[in-house]
């Protein structure tokens, strides 16, 4: 079942994580993207068929943008024992196969989807410069059987106006997928 994603305000700042890659077994944490003028957090996953629909348009972001000064991680925070092709091997194989740029890490606890608020996958966060949140919405209007293009026209507009200093449009569409699936005893 589609859900919707929780709008966050404007402005929140972006909580901190610490995180192992799938692929490379590195920690990656905010202070890993210091350097970076923009940071996008994408909550995604290897099941879901709202990920799957633009799964490759999200690599291209990590290749577009690679030398834009824009830091990107993906975070999966789905249950594995529930989801066992959301488990960290199964996140690399995805990773590997779709030619992620980025780290893909693995929330096993599901503090860091707790503390974003994140509910769906897919679910993406722009924070700017000083790491306040600038965009909370969806890649593009494009949906499983939607026959409409996957382009990241929205996520994209959002990335270009922060990595040149501007404000991200305000009317922003919140990301629509499938539920963080949550350890039964976290609800």
């Amino acid at each position: 079942m589609a859900i919707a994603s929780v709008m966050l305000p404007l402005g929140t700042p972006a909580p901190p994580f610490a995180l192992r890659d799938v692929v490379g077994d590195q920690i990656y944490s905010l202070d890993s993207f210091a350097d970076k003028t923009a940071l996008l957090v994408m909550f995604i996953c290897r099941h879901c068929p709202y990920v799957v629909h633009v799964e490759y348009e999200i690599a291209k972001l990590g290749r577009d943008y690679i030398d834009a000064g824009l830091g990107i991680v993906g975070i999966s925070s789905n249950d594995p024992t529930q989801y066992p092709d959301d488990a960290p091997p199964r996140l690399k194989e995805m990773a590997e196969r779709v030619g992620f740029t980025f780290p893909l890490c693995f929330d096993d606890t599901q503090e860091i989807a707790q503390a974003y608020r994140a509910t769906c996958t897919p679910d993406f966060y722009l924070f700017d410069r000083e790491r306040r949140l600038a965009y909370h919405g969806q890649l593009d209007g494009s949906r499983p059987g939607s026959n409409k293009p996957v382009t990241g026209r929205d996520l994209r507009a959002a990335i270009d106006a922060v990595l040149t200093g501007k404000p991200a449009n305000s009317n922003q569409k919140a990301s629509i997928g499938c539920s963080i699936k949550w350890r039964r005893e976290k609800g």
